[in-house]
This record gives structure tokens, C-alpha cells and sequence, in this order.
């Protein structure tokens, strides 16, 4: 059996959903010019990851920024809450945008083409959300609840279209709500008919678990994003950080019925980008953290393998985006195995968090 080749599989994905992209927006002159360019800085930035590969870098195309630690919602079964990486109040000493502008320019110069904004809610940072306007030849999807959404940030995104709000939805009012809060539902969908009315691309991000995985996934569900304008769906998997709510994690019987849904998606709504994160690991050759696919930096600079799997050995304040994709915890992870080993759904490296510990304090 041929040798799988994460960089090609990863680098085919950016090139389909850039591609999709563009197709989505035909019908729209600003939205379709902006991903016409960025298609073209999409291939250029795929061949300078390419040349680094050939020195021995292995720069993935996706980078997950949490740019602040605050949230202002208490939504039920946050990763980042359990794991202590959201709090309510003002955090202490978090990147600045200066540093944050560092960055987005290391990642530009590496050739990361996708920066996708978390939190806490990254929508309290506007700072650093105007550097990232800047930086044309990345696209920046928003990960934001909504709640912050205002008249500023509808003309920033009009502004500038590598800015992509993606709003967080559970399913229906009722199914919203009762994870996120009391008129969020009600939020979003507002949100939603201003971003059509302007002509901004947007999307949402759904947390998928055993509980709500049919309904998300239905034609029904589509057919209303779509008729609110909606353009991307990032299926975000439920992983759990604590073991009373493992329930929740789909399993592999839950992700072949998402696979097989999201085929027929895709076909039956071809005007909206479809994609699953973190995605089929059995497709991908296993888990893509940790610089295989993509990695996180958290809002204090610490480099780690991703969002759910909160170990870090580097900052990026005293270190280049090059030398942390290299850290130790990064290569030990990617080269003795941990990420493509079986696990019983949810996050490999949060099962194995036992040794993945060891390998920092070792």
C-alpha cells in the first residue's frame, strides 16, 4: 500500500474548498472577485509550502489562532471552560495585536493560506481582527458567537472579504438555545438576513454529537441556511474533556453517517462550501494536529497541536511559526505514531493526554 501523503491530501482539500468558493459566489461581483484572487494566492502559497517541504519543513495550510481567553457565554459543554482556556474576566498578558501582526506575517511568509479565528470570542478583539483585514492573501474565517456583531464589523466584512464571519449554531431555536443561551438563536438568524442584505459572505460552525447529528445534517436543515444566504458549513465534531460526557462523541458509526450525508450535501446544495472539521481521520491517514495538518496557537502564544488538546512546549513570542511547527512535543507527536493510533471517537491526544504530558515534562 501506497504511503500516505498528509501535505498532498491537505493541499487538494485547500485547493476544493477555494474552488467551491468561488463557485458559491458567482452570482456575487465583490465576493466572486476577492475569491478569484485569493485562488490565485491560494496556488502560491501552496508552492512556497511545497519548497519548504523540500528543506524539511512540513508547514500545514491551516492555522488556528485563539486571540482572547474571554467570552461573555457559558455554553454547555465548552472544551475551552473545562480546560480552563476561556474565562469571563479581562485575561492577563494575552498576545497583542503587534504580536499578533508578527503572526500573520510569519504565516503569510510560510505560506499558510487559512487563519481561522477562535476565542473565547475573537469578536472582542477588533484589534486584532484589523490586522488581519490587512492581510489580503489570507482568508480568515471568524469562529464568533454572534453576540458582538454590530454596525463596525458589518462594514469591516464589507470592506474586506477575507474576513469570513462564521457563526455557531446547534440545529434549531430550541436546540440552539438551550446549549448557548436564551435569544442567541434569535441573534444569528438577524445577523444572518443583515450579511444577505449587504451581500457578505458568511457561514456557521456546528458543534455535531450523537444528540443532534440528524438534525444537522438533514436537507431541512440546509435548505433554511441557504435560504438565509448562508455559504459555508463547517461541521465542527463534539470532542469531550471530560469523561462524563463521552456520550456525546460521535463514534464510527456516527461519522459514516456524516460522511455519507455530506456527499449528498454537497451535491444537492452546490451554492454552499461543505466541510468537516476535523474531518474523516481515516481519509486523512489520522489525527492532522500538531503541524500535520494544522496547529493552534492559544491567546497567551503558546504553540499547540490543536484546540482540544491544550500541551504546549513553545510560545510564539520567542519563537518563529517555522520553530514551533518543529518543537519537540510537534515531531514526537507526528513521527512516533500518537496521532495514528486508534481511538473510541472524540480526541486521540485527549485520551492519550497521560503521555503527552510526559513528552513535555520528559
Amino acid at each position: 500500500m501506497a504511503e500516505f501523503d498528509i501535505q498532498e491530501y491537505m493541499t487538494k482539500g485547500v485547493e476544493r474548498v477555494v474552488s467551491e468558493a468561488v463557485r458559491a459566489t458567482l452570482k456575487n461581483p465583490e465576493e466572486s472577485i476577492f475569491m478569484g484572487k485569493f485562488a490565485l494566492a491560494s496556488k502560491k502559497a501552496s508552492k512556497r509550502r511545497a519548497e519548504l517541504k523540500k528543506e524539511g519543513a512540513n508547514v500545514p495550510p491551516f492555522l488556528i489562532a485563539s486571540i482572547t481567553s474571554s467570552c461573555n457565554l457559558h455554553c454547555a459543554g465548552c472544551y475551552s471552560r473545562c480546560t480552563q482556556g476561556t474565562v469571563d474576566s479581562e485575561p492577563v498578558d494575552q498576545m497583542t495585536s503587534e504580536e499578533w501582526s508578527k503572526v500573520f506575517d510569519e504565516a503569510s511568509d510560510i505560506g499558510v493560506s487559512f487563519i481561522l479565528l477562535a476565542g473565547g470570542e475573537p469578536l472582542i478583539r477588533k484589534d486584532v481582527i484589523k490586522e488581519a483585514s490587512t492581510r489580503q492573501n489570507i482568508l480568515f474565517p471568524i469562529f464568533t458567537n454572534g453576540t458582538f456583531m454590530d454596525e463596525s464589523y458589518i462594514k469591516l466584512f464589507s470592506k474586506n472579504r477575507n474576513l469570513m464571519p462564521v457563526m455557531s449554531i446547534e440545529g434549531d431555536k430550541e436546540t440552539t438555545d438551550s446549549r448557548r443561551g436564551e435569544g442567541v438563536y434569535e441573534r444569528i438568524t438577524t445577523n444572518m438576513e443583515i450579511l444577505k442584505k449587504k451581500g457578505i459572505i458568511f457561514g456557521v460552525s456546528v458543534t455535531v454529537t450523537t444528540e443532534n447529528l440528524e438534525e444537522v445534517s438533514s436537507k431541512e436543515f440546509l435548505n433554511k441556511l441557504s435560504d438565509m444566504g448562508c455559504k459555508l458549513i463547517i461541521y465542527v465534531e463534539f470532542v469531550p474533556v471530560s469523561d462524563e460526557r463521552k456520550d456525546l462523541a460521535p463514534g464510527d458509526k456516527e461519522r459514516e453517517i456524516m460522511v455519507e450525508a455530506i456527499s449528498k450535501r454537497r451535491e444537492e446544495f452546490p451554492e454552499m462550501v461543505i466541510v468537516s472539521f476535523p474531518g474523516d481521520e481515516k481519509s486523512s491517514g489520522g489525527c492532522i494536529a500538531a503541524g500535520r495538518g494544522f496547529f493552534h496557537i492559544n491567546s497567551h502564544g503558546g504553540a499547540e497541536p490543536c484546540p482540544f488538546s491544550p500541551y504546549s512546549d513553545i510560545n510564539v513570542r520567542d519563537s518563529s511559526l517555522k520553530e514551533a511547527i518543529n518543537s519537540k512535543l510537534f515531531v514526537t507527536l507526528r513521527d512516533e505514531g500518537y496521532l495514528l493510533e486508534d481511538h473510541d471517537g472524540g480526541c486521540v491526544l485527549y485520551e492519550k493526554r497521560a503521555e503527552v504530558e510526559k513528552i513535555i515534562d520528559g
